[in-house]
């Protein structure tokens, strides 16, 4: 969602704001995904967005969050790696987590079962061998 923030001289601003249902994470995924939503704002209105905010439903608050150069470079680097991984044609391994409980393409993925590191070749044999 954005919001519109006016400013000194009258002009409004985007306020980019992400709602979550759980709780803040350790790692920096959910301020990665705003500032990267930020910079896309930015790129197609042609202007700067210095800020923006979380929204936690588990907790009930909400979270500034500075869009610094040190996110910034975060964001990009992220972004570079996974074009970069778009041009290389290869699929990652899924790698089964906590997090994977509430992902809605957990059926697609499944991590549970692509995830593991036995070969699919020690499957077939023991299937061919039958019971």
């Amino acid at each position: 969602m954005v919001e519109f923030h006016r400013m000194e001289n009258g002009l409004w601003r985007p306020f980019p704001v992400e709602y979550k249902r759980g709780k803040p994470k350790i790692d920096d995924c959910d301020r990665v995904q705003l500032c990267a939503q930020a910079i896309c704002l930015e790129e197609m209105l042609n202007l700067e967005i210095p800020e923006g905010a979380l929204f936690y439903g588990q907790i009930r608050r909400r979270e500034d969050v500075i869009f610094d150069q040190e996110l910034r470079t975060e964001t990009e680097d992220i972004a570079r790696k996974v074009h970069a991984l778009i041009d290389s044609g290869s699929t990652p391994k899924p790698q089964f987590s906590k997090k994977c409980e509430k992902c809605s393409l957990l059926e697609l993925c499944m991590p549970r079962t692509c995830g593991g590191k036995k070969p699919v070749g020690n499957y077939l044999l023991k299937a061919a061998e039958g019971p």
